[in-house]
This record gives structure tokens, C-alpha cells and sequence, in this order.
């Protein structure tokens, strides 16, 4: 809430419960101190401020400042009665004494219509203000919605299409961002002598930003991959495009060449290693992309039998976390690294989705073209 919409409602506030002090005197008879009478007033408009504020800055947890300044309100207030005790209760009234009084309550009626008057004015400001505002909170948030929808769709259009074929080798990827649009990427391209070549990655951070730095690298991707498929240049190429670009941007990337014959040629920056048949990779290390001192990768070779199942994952798989706080884990992911794509995609997410969740598996066929299945990229509830 804006804090001149606050101001104003606190003044309303004050003035509202202000009139509860006058009030009093009223039922008094006009018999109260004038100390007293101003001194109640005002603590009492106070008290009711400090509430009201307490309300709007500690939400839930209002009871815990309520209680104890409940307390000290009634204390202040009982210690003011007894130190400014009311005026004695006339036996006989004359003339003057009747005068005094008809004076007083008076004052006590004006300026209860006046402190009313004043209050109900101070909610009137504040509701228009804070009914504008929210009138613009939902426009801009249905914009917003407009502008993340065609993000995804365009985040849609950048993956590798389905129906695709590579001869020999069945191939399934599923993709659930965590948010409207994710960080996560991959592209899946032909490659010499039938084979395909895969980089697979994700960038550091959330949302738009990330999705951004998505369409970056993807189209950085697709322009390396017309010079080469060689997977340590094509990631030093990406490292060069993306390093001094976006302060503090960086994303991990592992690419991979395979050929028509079962032989894979594979680089990594920073990213979780491919289970080959339920064994983990050992791949030499490296720093991410656009990281200072990074730029430098190793190639690792070895042979995709047939019938053997590479998977490829991202770290939202391991890093699934359920209610508990207990993370799905490296074991588990290893354990069901055999299963198809959409599996170990819905295990993740049934487990706790906490991030975004790629899943890359490429089995090699003993002959065929087998289609590129891609699944739905649904976005899951987060946990």
C-alpha cells in the first residue's frame, strides 16, 4: 500500500476513534477534567492507530503487538481516570451550572461531527486510492500475463519440433518449466553420416530474465552449429558470446555429438553429467559458460551400444524437493535414469517441483528411423 494512502487512512483512524474519547464525556455529563478530557481523546485515537498499523505491517502476526499494547492501553487509560477523577455530580443546578453544561455537550456533539466527518472522509480517500490502484495492479498484471503467454509461445517455437527423425536412434524429451517460462534448454540437430548433435543446458536464474538469456544462446546455437559440430568449440563459441554481455549471466551446457555407428563425442561446462544405462558419466570438469577463467573444455569419447539409453537431465530433477525438505537426490535420478523421458519427468514433479525439470533421453535402435517424440511442456503447480 502506498504510504500517502496509509497516512491517510491512519488519519481517519485516529479521528474515528478519537470521537469514542468525546463520547465519553458525553455519558459523563460534560464531568470530566479538561486534562482529562483531551489526554483521552487523544490516546485513544493513538492506541487505535498503532492497531490499525500494527494490522497493516504485521499481517498474521498482529496478535502478538495486540495483546501486549491491549495491556498497556487499559493500564494508561484506568491511570488517567484515577489521577484526573471526574467532576462531583451537582446536587442543585442553577442557571449558570445548566448554561456550562448545555456549552459543553455542545462541543462535545461538534466535535464528534466534525472527528466523524473527518474519518469517513479519510476511508473515502483512501478506498477511491486504493480501488484505482488496484485497478491498475490487474491491468498491468493481465498485460503482463498477455506478454508471458507470448514468451512461452516463442520459448515453445525454440524447441526442437517434434515428428522429427534421426536414423537409429529413438529419441524423447520432456520439458516442464517451473514458471511460465524457464532457463532450461537443448537442441537436437542432425549431424554428419546420420547421426545428431545435442547441446543441453541451463541458465542461471528464473523467469523472464532467463528465458531471455534462453533466446540467446539458442540462437547462438543454431548459428555455431552451420560452422561446426565439434562440442568443445561449439561451447567456447558460446562462452565467448555470452561472457561481459549480461553482468553476473552464466549457464551451464553440455554438448554432444553422436554418429551414425554409436560413437559419442561429448564436452560439458558445468553441467550434470548423462547417465548411460544407469551409470553416470565420469566427464572431465569445467566452469560454466560466461564465467571469467572459463572457456576451456575437454572432449570425452565412447561408444552408445545398441539398444543403450542415454539420459540427459537438469538439475531440477535432482534438485526436486518435497514437502519435508528432503531432495530427490543423485540416487534416485540415477535409479530411474533407464525410464522414459516423460517418467522420470513426472517422478521429479510428483516428487516436488522446485525449479525447471528437462529430461533428454536418446536410445540407439539397431535399424529404423524412430520420430523425435517430444512431450507436453505443461507447467506444473510449484510446491
Amino acid at each position: 500500500m502506498p504510504r500517502k494512502t496509509v497516512v491517510i487512512f491512519l488519519l481517519a483512524v485516529f479521528f474515528v476513534f478519537a470521537a469514542l474519547g468525546v463520547a465519553n464525556d458525553i455519558m459523563d455529563m460534560a464531568r470530566e477534567q479538561p486534562a482529562r478530557f483531551f489526554l483521552g481523546s487523544l490516546l485513544g485515537g493513538l492506541f487505535a492507530v498503532c492497531y490499525a498499523y500494527a494490522g497493516i505491517t504485521l499481517r498474521g502476526r498482529f496478535w502478538k503487538f495486540f495483546l501486549p499494547a491491549l495491556v498497556v492501553h487499559v493500564f494508561v487509560m484506568g491511570a488517567l481516570a484515577r489521577h484526573y477523577p471526574n467532576l462531583p455530580q451537582p446536587v442543585h443546578m442553577d442557571a449558570v451550572d445548566i448554561a456550562r453544561m448545555q456549552g459543553r455537550l455542545s462541543f462535545d456533539g461538534i466535535a464528534i461531527t466534525v472527528a466523524v466527518a473527518l474519518g469517513y472522509t479519510g476511508f473515502v480517500i483512501s478506498s477511491i486510492r486504493e480501488a484505482r490502484r488496484y485497478g491498475r495492479t490487474r491491468t498491468e498484471m493481465a498485460l503482463l500475463e498477455t506478454e508471458m503467454t507470448a514468451a512461452r509461445e516463442v520459448q515453445q517455437v525454440m524447441l526442437p519440433p517434434a515428428g522429427e527423425s534421426f536414423p537409429g536412434y529413438s529419441v524423447e524429451s520432456v520439458y516442464k518449466p517451473a514458471r511460465q517460462v524457464g532457463g532450461d534448454f537443448f537442441q537436437i540437430l542432425p549431424a554428419a553420416d546420420r547421426g545428431l548433435f545435442i547441446v543441453f543446458g541451463d541458465v542461471a536464474g528464473k523467469g523472464v530474465p532467463a528465458a531471455m538469456l534462453v533466446s540467446m544462446l539458442v540462437g547462438s546455437i543454431r548459428a555455431i552449429a552451420e560452422e561446426t559440430r565439434d562440442p568443445a568449440v561449439m561451447l567456447r563459441k558460446l562462452h565467448d558470446r555470452l561472457i561481459g554481455r549480461i553482468s553476473g549471466g552464466f549457464a551451464t551446457a553440455l554438448a554432444a555429438q553422436i554418429m551414425a555407428d554409436g560413437a559419442v563425442t561429448v564436452a560439458n561446462a558445468g553441467q550434470l553429467s548423462p547417465y548411460l544405462d544407469g551409470r553416470e558419466l565420469e566427464l572431465p570438469g569445467a566452469l560454466p559458460l560466461g564465467v571469467e577463467g572459463g572457456g576451456q573444455y575437454e572432449t570425452h569419447a565412447f561408444a552408445l551400444p545398441l539398444a543403450s539409453r542415454l539420459t540427459f537431465v537438469s538439475d531440477g530433477v535432482v534438485e526436486a524437493q518435497n514437502q519435508g525438505g528432503e531432495l530427490f537426490g543423485f540416487d534416485r535420478a540415477r535409479a530411474i535414469s533407464t525410464q522414459p523421458a516423460s517418467t522420470i519427468a513426472d517422478t521429479a514433479v510428483q516428487f516436488g517441483q522446485s525449479d525447471d525439470i528437462t529430461v533428454v533421453t536418446i536410445q540407439r535402435r539397431a535399424n529404423g528411423d524412430i520420430a523425435f517424440a517430444r512431450q507436453d511442456s505443461s507447467t506444473p503447480a510449484r510446491t
